[in-house]
Formats: C-alpha cells, sequence, structure tokens
C-alpha cells in the first residue's frame, strides 16, 4: 500500500502552481498599467492660478486696463493698482461699510467684490462724486452737517448715503438709520450722519428726476 501523506496530489499542485504565477503576473502588470492611465492633459504642466490676468474696468466713467492676480478684490485693485484711495480698508470683513462703493448703482463692499466680478460694469467711488469742481450734494452736507469727526468711514459712508437716497429710503430717520446700519462710525457722528443725508435727498432726488 503506498503513502501518498506527503506527495501533493495535481490538484494541488497546479491550484498553488496558477495562485503563485498569477500573483507574480499582477505584479508585473502593475507598472504597465500605471503608464497607460496617464494622459497627455495630465502629462501637460497644470496652468498657475495665480497668473496675473488682463482685466478692464470702468471706474468713474473712465476705462481702467490692469494686470491683477485673478483674486484681487476691488478693493485692492482700485487703490493697489489704480491709485483711488478713497475707499477705506476698514475690516476687510465686509461689517464696517468703509470700502462702499456703487456698481451700476448698487452698493457692494468692495473687499469682498473680485475685481473680475466687476468688468464691465459702472463703478462708482468716492472720487466719483464731484463734478466740474464742486462737490456732491452729499458731500457738501457731510460738511454743512459736521457728519464726520477721523474721517475714516466718511468715503463709505458718503457714497452708501447716496444710494440711500436713490433707492428710496431716505423718507423717514428711521429708515435712513436702517439703510445705513451698514456703514459703522466708530466716532458715533450717527445723527449727523442723518441730517446730512436729509439736506442732501431733495438735490439729489431732484437731479435724478432730471436724468
Amino acid at each position: 500500500m503506498t503513502d501518498n501523506t506527503d506527495s501533493p496530489t495535481t490538484s494541488e499542485f497546479d491550484r498553488r502552481s496558477f495562485i503563485l504565477m498569477a500573483g507574480a503576473a499582477g505584479t508585473a502588470m502593475v507598472p504597465l498599467t500605471a503608464r497607460a492611465a496617464g494622459t497627455p492633459a495630465e502629462a501637460a504642466a497644470a496652468p498657475d492660478a495665480s497668473a496675473p490676468v488682463n482685466v478692464t474696468l470702468r471706474v468713474n466713467g473712465a476705462s481702467q486696463s490692469i494686470s491683477i492676480d485673478p483674486r484681487t478684490t476691488l478693493l485692492d485693485a482700485l487703490r493697489e493698482h489704480i491709485g483711488l484711495t478713497g475707499s477705506k480698508k476698514g475690516c476687510d470683513h465686509g461689517q464696517c461699510g468703509a470700502c462702499t462703493v456703487l456698481i451700476d448703482g448698487r452698493r457692494v463692499v468692495s473687499c469682498l467684490t473680485l475685481a473680475l466680478a466687476a468688468e464691465g460694469q459702472q463703478i462708482l467711488t468716492i472720487e466719483g462724486l464731484a463734478k466740474n469742481g464742486k462737490l456732491h450734494p452729499m458731500q457738501q452736507a457731510f460738511i454743512d452737517q459736521d457728519a464726520f469727526q477721523c474721517g475714516y468711514c466718511t468715503p463709505g459712508q458718503i457714497v452708501s448715503a447716496v444710494a440711500c437716497v436713490t433707492e428710496g429710503h431716505a423718507n423717514s430717520d428711521d429708515n435712513i438709520r436702517e439703510y445705513m446700519s451698514g456703514n459703522i462710525c466708530r466716532c458715533a457722528a450717527y445723527p449727523n450722519i442723518v441730517a446730512a443725508v436729509k439736506q442732501a435727498a431733495p438735490a439729489i432726488l431732484s437731479d435724478q428726476q432730471k436724468g
């Protein structure tokens, strides 16, 4: 009688051989598969997201062509690239209103607005309010009513106040306070600001009706 205890059967030998050969073949194929997965698009260098881009901004009626990082805010474009430093950088979080400008007549905080997003639109800053050497009615009213102290927030206050009037919110003290609440005055000149808005409103609305 033959003892087959230590002699693997043919089927067992074949199964082990197959597993070993399959494992070796799979390992050998990994580099080939990895190379085959590559595409020309992946091989090409990725574009630099911070590379300067050219943009033309329409500011205070004039076209300004500048080259900027695409992440540049409108505030930084105005101050650092165009040289209009009237709009102030206060909190840089859109909470104080010192950087307020008008885009197509709408109030925006320029510190949270990308310059690229404003391309093709009309941008009005504090520098664009006076005409032919004459102060805008709101600028004059702020002087007449002593509506500023340190003056840091004043450009944003004045621009926002102009919009408050043209939007139709200057018909009561409460409305003025409500619709000017996005502009903070750390010197607390709020009663004087309300008085200035009330003083300037008739002249602004009259000019608006004339077109």
